[in-house]
């Protein structure tokens, strides 16, 4: 039984089995720099939920960093799902590697960008962040179409 990690009801205890792969000629150098593992976690209230990992990690390192980086997972994911909603980053429409993967390095760079500042601001002590008021906008719908709506009479302006 080890850790992952602490949780939101604390830490995170798991029965954890590992195994290391053997070397493969092909793809490993003589020696080996790199060991490959497969790890399975089974939940303690769930015996029958088993989750399994592949891992590839530097020779000599323990199992318990193994099943650190592994529950660091899902802090991972909850990120991603983060810069998807606030900056775009599944909303790609490109034909190439190229496109792809400058779409992809942008809306990495500005989710960090966001997290950083968000992170300095609660370190300055704004803990609670209010949205900015939004001034109204001059667009009104009424029934299936947008009207401008003027704020009320202008003052004419003289031609030239």
């Amino acid at each position: 039984q080890l850790s992952c990690g602490d949780g939101a009801k604390g830490p995170r205890v798991y029965d954890w089995a590992a195994a290391k792969l053997p070397v493969h000629i092909v793809f490993d150098p003589d020696p080996p720099t790199h060991e490959r593992w497969v790890l399975a976690r089974r939940s303690l209230k769930r015996p029958d939920e088993i989750a399994y990992y592949l891992a590839c990690a530097p020779v000599g390192t323990a199992v318990e960093k193994l099943v650190g980086v592994a529950g660091a997972r899902w802090a991972i994911e909850e990120c991603f799902q983060i810069a998807k909603g606030q900056c775009g980053l599944d909303e790609y429409e490109v034909r190439g590697y190229p496109g792809w993967y400058r779409h992809i390095t942008l809306a990495m760079l500005a989710h960090a960008f966001l997290a950083a500042m968000a992170s300095a601001a609660i370190e300055r002590g704004a803990a609670e962040m209010t949205q900015p008021t939004w001034p109204r906008s001059p667009w009104r719908r009424s029934g299936a179409c947008w009207q401008l709506s003027a704020p009320g009479p202008r003052a004419a302006v003289p031609a030239h």
